[in-house]
């Protein structure tokens, strides 16, 4: 059984997460959920209700773009796409998130953990 991460340090990697999922293709939201969840083996959850809140604070960034899309059964949904601004700023978020992850390591140890 997989252990939860807590709700802040997901907080905090969202933004990774989402442009992460969005460099390889435009996905509406459950699908963004649902390819986060995938690839991080379920260790990472986001719940479409926390989700699209984050969406619309990256979209007023400039960093990702919704556009409505028509189904084919005559349904609309939003499907969101990295902007030049949003894959600009998953460069540094990486490199970040890697120096974070490699301060952690040595401070606490955690490959012998």
């Amino acid at each position: 059984m997989k252990s939860s991460i807590d709700a802040q340090i997901k907080r905090g990697s969202a933004e990774l997460a989402i442009l992460s999922v969005l460099a390889e293709g435009s996905l509406h939201g459950y699908e963004i959920a649902k390819r986060i969840e995938q690839q991080t083996d379920s260790v990472l959850r986001f719940d479409v209700a926390s989700l699209y809140p984050m969406l619309y604070r990256m979209e007023k960034r400039g960093w990702v773009k919704g556009e409505w899309k028509l189904l084919r059964n005559g349904r609309s949904r939003r499907c969101y796409h990295l902007t030049p601004a949003g894959r600009a700023k998953l460069v540094p978020l990486r490199r970040q998130w890697q120096m974070f992850f490699e301060a952690l390591n040595r401070l606490a140890s955690l490959e012998n953990a």
